[in-house]
């Protein structure tokens, strides 16, 4: 199956001073796949090496020699020199080997036109147990998330809506049939997630959804085996908890005491930021908004938190071996949440390539004056507040709030209605009297999330 993330590693190839790349992202999101298909894509010899199954060469990685290394590497692949730019070097699950992170800063140095790309799961559980840290300014990341949902419609053929949804302008007629589709393949898409391997399963099954059921229960199990391994047995408790907490909890302010009430916040912090940055989970930190960047006002204390997939957290929460007649009637008691953790995830995704690391949303807190935004994210030069719904309908207030406040002209909405943009004119409550507020509400249904900034950009 394509990823779209070839095109990065294309960039990075053709790069005149190109460094070792690591790539980064949870275990079975698709990483070792890519560096294959990217090889053979591109016609190189691809030299790999799982050092999970080689720890041997801990000695070797260990000297920072880097002709020794690829001496080395040379033999126990068996096909031949390791010399020019066509050859790649790939070393697989570098955390088991954590010294091997300290040698690329020498292939970078001695060694520039060998392409090397490491790949790691769990890096910072890894080097949270050593003293060293990672080769700054000598390494590159990409960062790689579970298939969104324009990858699984090329990897299901569905060529038309693909073509639909990346020429669409703003003002077009949406084609109601086309639309149809969509939603069902979305409503599909929250059950069977990204993770490359169930979504293969799902294709390759004739839509089995018990078979992507057995996917995600391996990963989630696979997942907690890790913890064993790279977590101190004090927190490998906690850990868990937190793990089976987050996708009950999508979406909700964050409290401590809700994921172990007999337990200091400490400890509940400590293994949340492992999870954290293992890429299992992310966080959208409030913001007040007021101006850019987005992070520079970010409170670290208020956060929501969001899980890695919308099929695990579905898996999670208990929706299991469903058949395609009972999703076509079933009702999520989840559905907000799942719409939120949809669009999340994807704007994690699509922010990781721009540059940003973290979700923001905005909150006001008080009595009777509660109101909360779901994202607020950058675009261009403007703040744009996000707000998302599982429905077709939903109140605006808390949306024209903040519009209000921070003076903007520009919104979103995410819904299940086709696209449209219209200009919204309301008069709001505020303290004892009615204020006149207005801006351009750009509605998308889900399903074009991926289009955003494509779209955004055409609203003059």
């Amino acid at each position: 199956m394509k990823r779209f993330a070839e095109k990065k590693l294309l960039r990075w190839l053709g790069a005149s001073s190109r460094k070792p790349l690591v790539i980064r992202g949870a275990r079975q999101v698709g990483k070792s796949t890519l560096v294959r298909q990217f090889a053979q894509n591109n016609e190189l010899n691809l030299f790999e090496v799982n050092l999970e199954r080689h720890p041997a060469l801990l000695s070797v990685f260990k000297t920072n020699d880097p002709g020794r290394i690829i001496q080395e590497l040379e033999y126990l692949c068996g096909r031949g020199s390791i010399r020019t730019g066509k050859d790649l070097i790939f070393l697989d699950e570098i955390q088991a080997v954590p010294e091997a992170l300290q040698s690329l800063r020498y292939f970078f140095e001695e060694y520039p036109h060998i392409p090397l790309v490491a790949a790691g799961s769990l890096l910072e559980f890894t080097l949270a147990k050593h003293s060293f840290s990672m080769p700054v300014g000598r390494i590159q990341y990409l960062f790689l998330y579970p298939m969104s949902f324009e990858e699984v419609l090329e990897a299901m053929s569905q060529d038309d809506l693909l073509a639909l949804l990346r020429t669409h302008q703003i003002g077009d007629t949406f084609p109601g049939t086309a639309h149809t589709r969509l939603l069902e393949l979305q409503r599909k898409f929250f059950l069977t997630g990204g993770m490359p391997e169930a979504v293969q399963r799902y294709i390759e099954s004739g839509e089995d959804f018990s078979l992507v059921t057995d996917v995600h229960a391996s990963i989630t199990e696979t997942y907690k085996d890790d913890f064993a391994k790279y977590s101190r047995r004090s927190a490998l408790q906690m850990i868990h908890r937190i793990y089976e907490y987050v996708p009950r909890g999508i979406g909700e302010k964050f409290k401590y005491f809700r994921v172990s009430p007999d337990s200091p916040a400490r400890d509940v912090r400590t293994a949340l930021e492992l999870l954290v940055k293992a890429q299992l989970i992310v966080k959208a930190y409030h913001t007040d908004g007021a101006g850019l960047p987005l992070g520079a006002t970010i409170n670290e204390r208020i956060f929501k938190p969001y899980f890695l997939d919308c099929g695990l957290v579905n898996y999670m929460c208990g929706v299991t071996r469903m058949s395609l007649e009972e999703l076509q009637t079933v009702s999520f008691i989840n559905k907000g949440k799942i719409a939120e953790q949809f669009i999340a995830q994807h704007l994690c995704s699509m922010g990781r390539a721009s540059g940003f690391k973290s979700l923001t949303y905005w909150l006001r807190e008080g009595r009777g004056a509660n109101a909360e935004v779901d994202f607020l994210i950058q675009l261009d030069q403007s703040i744009v507040p996000v707000e998302v719904k599982a429905g077709k309908s939903g109140s605006l207030k808390s949306l024209l709030q903040f519009v209000s406040q921070k003076k903007c002209t520009r919104a979103v909405r995410f819904d299940l209605n086709p696209p449209s943009l219209q200009h919204i004119s309301h008069g709001l409550a505020q303290a004892g009297a009615t204020v006149q507020v207005e801006c351009d509400l750009l509605s998308l249904p889900l399903y074009l999330v991926e289009q955003l900034p494509r779209l955004f950009r055409q609203i003059k």
